[in-house]
């Protein structure tokens, strides 16, 4: 086809050249432009021109052929084009040649993805979690907020449950497909009124909260604003830092203190006991909006009528954040919260033997008592509690997304097993064994804040013996016995306390009674004697201590006296 005859208004136009060999060639052919200094034909290639070794002379120059870019100008303009490389050999030539899967290979490889067993999926992480199950049957657990929760929660945590999405409450979910998530839930809230002794007309609860931390944080969204007050037991004196908390230096620990104002209560420093008159003086002074009451390292029973008394004076909410003894509150072995309390908090593992999570209950209905004064934006200061809304919208969607499916569905089983009459032995038998531990103790000459304990925990006041609390727990950890360093009230702060907090709750799970605590309380004693003589020989400063720890002959010898001991104690849960 020739162009060059071509009628048009167009500026250029194409001129057929010979063509020498496989390529293509076009030149612009100037006749249609109207200038002076007309334009000498340049060939553009398309296509690189077939080499035949011998070299080429342009302008009189010689081109090299192992240049990679060629020169060419196009309405006087260069432009470079490059040279087109060789492909790149294949390194494996039959990739070419495959067809992509059929539809039952793709099917066949999701199969094998999601049946895989963990120890084939991931047999590294399936060895270290062998070892902490090892660590778990091997030694003596006596943090007091911990449990062994039994097989069939396990089996619920684990389940399919976990595959689903259902932000909302049971009935108004944000996704579908949730009908039989409701139910489970709703199984939930029935038993966790009941395991409690509730009726449904006067209290609610939510149970989607992730930790008790949570749950707290929840109630103070709902009913507060931010800036407002809350009042709560001084954590060096056995209290939560979810309930506020401030070090010395004034630094705000907690997100209840950086969003809210807190203010706390504090022990009688002689005798270890909440000193109720002043907290009474110091709230009617700081006119908190919520007032709390329950702890993390407390021993004794709450006076619960008497912070409801000082509540009223103030205007406050009474909130309780019963996580510590929630189990001894299920099986009526402690005074109850609820006689007197507006909310309730707890965590689900603790004495209460559940999955790890939060619970939170809530008055509803018409209020019992004068309340004394109007919480939130709404001035509501009619004769209905106003908690509900309040407190389901801060949980979602204020602060959570989705629940936990598979966590509540473990927690129903437990509030099923708390319900019982085993339950109740079971709680039973961790006061007695507190009791027979913190006697073996004090035959010993060890120190106990407040003498004793009425609960399921207790505290080892260690600087009479001139120990700190840090070193103990990193002895004892060594000799395989769990437990953890707690402040003694009197302290400046957390920082190097100097005791140890001991609970008996998962001991008792796996079925210690009080002649096994008798045994607990020897190897106690015996590792409070090994960090003195190494804190003797090393100093107290954690570097130069931990040196005079590593091969120690006595921490080996009881080590071995731990793990000959627990191991005669089944695990719950656990594969016979």
């Amino acid at each position: 086809m020739d162009l060059s005859q071509a009628q048009s208004g167009l500026p250029l136009g194409f001129a057929k050249n010979p063509i020498a060999d496989d390529s293509i060639s076009l030149q612009i052919d100037t006749s249609f432009r109207c200038s002076s200094n007309p334009v000498r034909p340049v060939p553009l290639q398309f296509f690189e021109e077939k080499d035949d070794g011998a070299p080429r002379v342009e302008n009189g120059k010689h081109k090299d052929h192992n240049n990679e870019d060629e020169e060419i100008r196009i309405l006087g303009r260069s432009m470079c084009v490059k040279r087109q490389r060789d492909p790149k050999p294949v390194s494996n030539p039959c990739k070419l040649l495959c067809s992509e899967p059929s539809f039952d290979q793709r099917r066949a490889a999701v199969r094998s993805w999601g049946n895989q067993p963990l120890e084939e999926a991931d047999p590294e992480l399936n060895e270290i979690m062998n070892k902490e199950k090892l660590r778990q049957f091997l030694g003596i657990e006596l943090i007091a907020s911990e449990n062994f929760v039994c097989r069939a929660a396990m089996e619920a945590l684990g389940s399919h449950l976990t595959n689903k999405y259902s932000e909302g409450m049971p009935g108004a979910r944000y996704y579908t497909g949730n009908h039989f998530i409701d139910q489970i839930e709703t199984l939930c809230h029935e038993r966790a009124l009941t395991a409690f002794n509730l009726d449904s007309e006067k209290w609610g609860v939510n149970v989607q909260p992730y930790s008790c931390t949570s749950a707290n944080f929840a109630v103070y969204t709902g009913l507060l604003l931010p800036g407002d007050r809350i009042m709560g037991l001084d954590p060096p004196s056995g209290g939560h830092m979810s309930h506020g908390w401030y070090m010395p230096g004034g630094k705000k620990v907690s997100a209840a203190s950086i969003f809210f104002e807190s203010f706390p209560y504090k022990l009688n420093p002689q005798t270890g006991y909440i000193d109720y008159d002043k907290l009474e003086e110091k709230a009617l002074d700081y006119r908190p909006k919520i007032l709390i009451c329950g702890g993390s390292s407390y021993p004794r029973e709450w006076d619960y009528a008497r912070f409801r008394q000082i509540a009223d004076r103030c205007g406050a909410v009474l909130m309780c954040d019963m996580a510590q003894i929630s189990g001894l509150v299920a099986a009526k072995e402690c005074s109850s919260p609820f006689d007197y309390c507006d909310v309730v908090t707890s965590t689900t593992h603790k004495s209460l033997r559940g999955p790890r999570g939060g619970i939170i209950f809530y008055r509803r209905g018409a209020k019992s008592r004068k309340q004394g004064m109007c919480l939130g934006n709404s001035g509501d200061c009619s004769g209905q509690y106003d908690f509900e809304e309040k407190i389901n919208f801060a949980v979602f969607p204020s602060l959570q997304g989705g629940p936990h499916n598979n966590h509540i569905a473990a927690l129903a089983i437990t509030l099923k097993q708390v319900a019982t009459l085993e339950y109740k032995a079971y709680m039973q038998q961790v006061k007695k064994n507190a009791q027979a531990l913190a006697s073996a103790l004090l035959r010993r000459k060890c120190k106990l804040v407040t003498g004793g304990t009425d609960n399921h925990l207790l505290l080892w006041d260690l600087t009479t013996l001139g120990l700190t609390g840090k070193c103990y727990e990193k002895v004892c950890e060594m000799c395989h016995i769990t437990l953890n360093k707690t402040a003694i009230f009197g302290e400046n702060g957390a920082i190097s306390p100097g005791g140890v907090r001991i609970g008996t709750p998962a001991m008792t799970s796996r079925g210690c009674l009080e002649s096994d605590f008798e045994t607990m309380a020897d190897f106690l004693y015996r590792a409070a004697q090994i960090t003195s003589a190494v804190q003797r020989d090393h100093g107290k400063l954690q570097k130069e201590f931990l040196k005079g720890l590593q091969n120690n002959k006595d921490i080996i010898d009881l080590r071995n006296r731990v793990e000959a001991f627990a191991a005669q104690f089944a695990m719950p849960g656990f594969d016979d």
